[in-house]
């Protein structure tokens, strides 16, 4: 192949590409001069049978093959591009409908925290927060947890090499605000609690509280029931019953547990409610006036009443689940319900 042949492949190629109606049709032309069985191998291996006086010239046109043959490959597919030409051969079925990208929701623990919030804002309570690990202080000696309460051991509370520990519950926040602020004090803590649980239907070692703390003049155990009373009617509807029990924690005297009737079996009775017919939600009560004493707060002056509730127990009646596992399962079949 001689030097004239090349030039002619050469403008050949070019007026084939600018040529070309469509992606396919410059695409057999770049496989016909450029590809491997096309006609840049063929001036290749004449370059290489050439004379030696005649390579230099070859090796130009050689070049000026490859690159203005190229250069016309890509400038058409541009032009082709920019009106929207080879659209008919493509294998793109425009009738199809689009698939719609899969949308997140709000897992059910953050939709109740969400929904309590709002209904205690209502009330004038503000949210506060606090580290989920804590002091023992805070955790236990502020809230008037004796050195030899069972809470504090090992079996039952997650202790950290530093004497610091994952916190079994949210009160610890009320204890931080208080050492702060002075009554009147009006606040709520969600957050994320840890304990040394056996996992099953009803318990977790990963779970969430709502902390509710309310301390002023003249806060009396009335003021307390008729506010859970209130959430339990704005949370979980109308027909909810709520039932106080006489109980005992340090931190609050007197002290009440407080359930709320089980929403799968209608107070009828299942696994869930271990056939009671309730579901315990959490304990609340009169703040103890040896707390105020810790804080520095003047237990003749003011009175308070505190207040626990389990996220995850109070999701399980307003959703009808009857296993808290499912919470963390990550079954987006599950997750799905709450979009």
């Amino acid at each position: 192949m001689n030097g004239d042949e090349i030039i002619r492949l050469k403008n050949e190629g070019q007026a084939e590409a600018k040529a070309a109606a469509s992606d396919a049709d410059l695409e057999q032309v770049r496989i016909k001069y450029l590809g491997r069985n096309g006609c840049l191998p063929k001036i290749m291996q004449s370059l290489k049978e050439a004379d030696s006086t005649q390579k230099p010239l070859m090796g130009r046109l050689a070049n000026d093959f490859k690159v203005g043959v190229l250069a016309s490959v890509d400038a058409r597919r541009i032009e082709l591009a920019a009106a929207g030409a080879g659209l008919e051969t493509s294998s793109f079925d425009f009738t199809v409908p689009g698939r719609w990208p899969n949308t997140g929701s709000r897992h059910p623990i953050s939709l109740i925290i969400e929904e309590a919030t709002r209904i205690f804002r209502n009330l004038g309570f503000t949210v506060a927060d606090g580290p989920d690990i804590e002091t023992a202080y805070h955790n236990f000696d502020a809230l008037n947890t004796p050195a030899d309460h069972p809470a504090r051991d090992s079996q039952d509370t997650f202790w950290l090499e530093t004497g610091e520990l994952l916190r079994t519950q949210t009160s610890p926040v009320q204890i931080r605000v208080m050492e702060t602020q002075r009554p009147p004090i009006r606040i709520i803590a969600p957050g994320r609690c840890y304990r040394r649980d056996t996992t099953n239907a009803t318990h977790s070692a990963n779970f969430h509280q709502i902390e509710g703390l309310y301390v002023d003049r003249n806060v009396s155990m009335s003021d307390l029931k008729s506010d859970i009373s209130h959430f339990a009617r704005e949370m979980m509807g109308k027909d909810i019953k709520v039932r106080f029990r006489p109980h005992f924690f340090p931190f609050t005297e007197p002290s009440v547990e407080y359930d709320f009737s089980c929403h799968l079996c209608k107070g009828a009775g299942c696994r869930v409610c271990k056939n009671s017919g309730w579901i315990e939600i959490s304990g609340a009560g009169m703040v103890d006036p040896r707390v105020f004493r810790i804080v520095g707060y003047d237990a003749e002056e003011f009175t308070g009443y505190a207040f626990g509730m389990g996220v995850e127990r109070i999701a399980m009646i307003k959703y009808g689940i009857g296993d808290i596992r499912t919470f963390y399962e990550n079954d987006i079949r599950f997750l799905e319900q709450f979009r």
